[in-house]
């Protein structure tokens, strides 16, 4: 009996411990089960609101802070009031950076610049406390805030970058700071002074100031001026090269205050080579063109006029493509002025060939026969002449009678009645003095013996000395034209 019992209870045992672990293995091999399972799982409720408000903090992060701190700076505050207003004037901090600059318009007189334009000021109603540094807003938030109201006063149109959104940021520090950035393209004026065109230097200026501040509320001061101009983004200028930027700060006086004006200058000069390639190289070109005409014989009377007057009329065209796209400034330019020369030089030559044909042709009286005739002795000459007659009988001196009582009373065509004439009365319609003291009239003419030790020009050799004339002072000229203009 005693053993039965033994043996029953220790079945128990046996089966007792079994039935405890089958729930055990079931709830670990549970939750591998409901893992294949896509859904919610089951949570203890403190559990999931510990989850949610662990999750709802990492997605926000700092936004609460930040939102709370900018309403609370923003609540009572007043942008149509200037910061420091009744207490002392308020200092704005400038700093430019210049995206591009150029093309320069010189017939309308200005340039074009695309700029970033800095402002930084203290404002104490915009201090905060906490955890971050600064906060940045976009140009929706500006109207929010006072902004200086800076104006360029020598720009004649002004744009502002709006794509894809307004191009200006407002940085706002614990400490009170306030940086304002705005990008902008200015069209403003830039008076030329084109008196050394094409040799010309030029300082376009880009003031700035208050519209309604005066010194005493507002005052403007640069920050660490520093202003890089290279290739990037001087690239625009075309015919000119940037030399440097120069500053200024001034006080203008205007019946509505005294005003703090600042200025940046930008300095350009021309690039000399457009200009020598479409004016300079033609002018002289034609210009020498117009001496071929020296050696073309005095008889070709149609190719030399034709040379001549092409000439003249090729520089007045050059002069008018010169000042096709130039300000119509009331003054002449290095430019007009060469022109001007080179026309002169190409008249020159053209009335060279003219003052030739007039005194070898047109002044002589063309003869029917050489026979000679003798003339009477007229009873007015009052004194014998002086020159002697027989030593070249071949040559006279200019003294041609053009009077009607000589072309009715037909007198000697020898060279013997102009020499004994020499002391005469001269007609209204003769040569004057200096034609007839300077010049000699035929080929084989040398002179007479009161014209030794004067200046003596043969008028059949007048081309052979505007070969060497024409050249010689074309040459001079240009070297002092240019010593002139390179070194004004």
């Amino acid at each position: 009996m005693l053993a039965k019992v033994l043996l029953i209870l220790l079945g128990t045992s046996i089966i007792l411990p079994s039935r405890s672990e089958g729930p055990h293995v079931e709830s670990e091999s549970a939750p591998s089960a409901r893992d294949d399972v896509y859904g919610p799982q089951p949570q203890a409720p403190e559990e999931k609101l510990f989850s949610e408000e662990t999750k709802s903090t990492m997605r926000l992060g700092n936004l609460p802070a930040a939102t709370h701190i900018l309403n609370s700076i923003l609540n009572n505050y007043d942008h149509k009031l200037r910061p420091g207003i009744g207490e002392r004037p308020t200092v704005v901090t400038v700093e430019l950076s210049v995206n591009t600059l150029g093309p320069i318009s010189i017939m309308d007189m200005e340039y074009t610049i695309d700029i970033t334009f800095c402002q930084t000021w203290y404002d104490e109603r915009l201090r905060y406390n906490g955890s971050f540094e600064s906060f940045v807003l976009n140009g929706n938030m500006v109207s929010q805030l006072w902004i200086p109201d800076t104006v360029f006063r020598n720009s004649k149109r002004t744009q502002e970058h709006v794509i894809t959104m307004p191009n200006q940021m407002v940085r706002i520090h614990k400490d009170g700071k306030v940086l304002y950035t705005i990008r902008m393209t200015i069209d403003a004026g830039c008076l030329l002074y084109m008196l050394k065109f094409p040799m010309d230097s030029h300082s376009c200026p880009l003031s700035f100031s208050s519209f309604s501040y005066p010194e005493s509320e507002m005052i403007y001061k640069w920050e660490n001026f520093k202003l890089e101009i290279d290739e990037r983004n001087s690239w625009k200028l075309f015919q000119f090269d940037f030399t440097g930027v120069t500053n200024t700060t001034e006080t203008i006086s205007t019946p509505a205050g005294d005003f703090t004006v600042m200025t940046l200058y930008f300095n350009v000069s021309r690039r000399f080579g457009f200009v020598a390639f479409q004016n300079y190289v033609p002018s002289s070109v034609t210009t020498m063109l117009s001496w071929v005409s020296f050696w073309i014989k005095r008889d070709s009377a149609p190719a030399r006029t034709s040379l001549g007057i092409t000439s003249v009329l090729t520089m007045t065209t050059l002069g008018t493509f010169s000042r096709k796209n130039f300000p119509r400034v009331s003054y002449i330019t290095a430019l007009d002025f060469y022109i001007a020369i080179c026309f002169v030089f190409c008249f020159c030559a053209l009335m060279e060939f003219a003052v030739l044909n007039f005194l070898t042709y047109n002044r002589t009286k063309p003869r029917a026969s050489p026979k000679l005739r003798h003339p009477q002795i007229r009873a007015r000459s009052r004194t014998p002449p002086r020159a002697h007659v027989h030593q070249h009988p071949e040559a006279f001196v200019c003294q041609i009678e053009d009077s009607e009582e000589s072309d009715e009373e037909e007198g000697p065509s020898c060279p013997a009645q102009q020499s004994l004439s020499l002391d005469t009365t001269q007609s209204p319609g003769g040569c004057c003095k200096w034609c007839k003291k300077y010049f000699c009239m035929v080929p084989s003419c040398e002179g007479s013996i009161w014209q030794q030790g004067r200046l003596f020009i043969h008028i059949y050799r007048l081309d052979n000395y505007s070969r060497v004339i024409f050249p010689v002072t074309f040459f001079f000229f240009n070297v002092l034209y240019w010593l002139v203009c390179l070194n004004l």
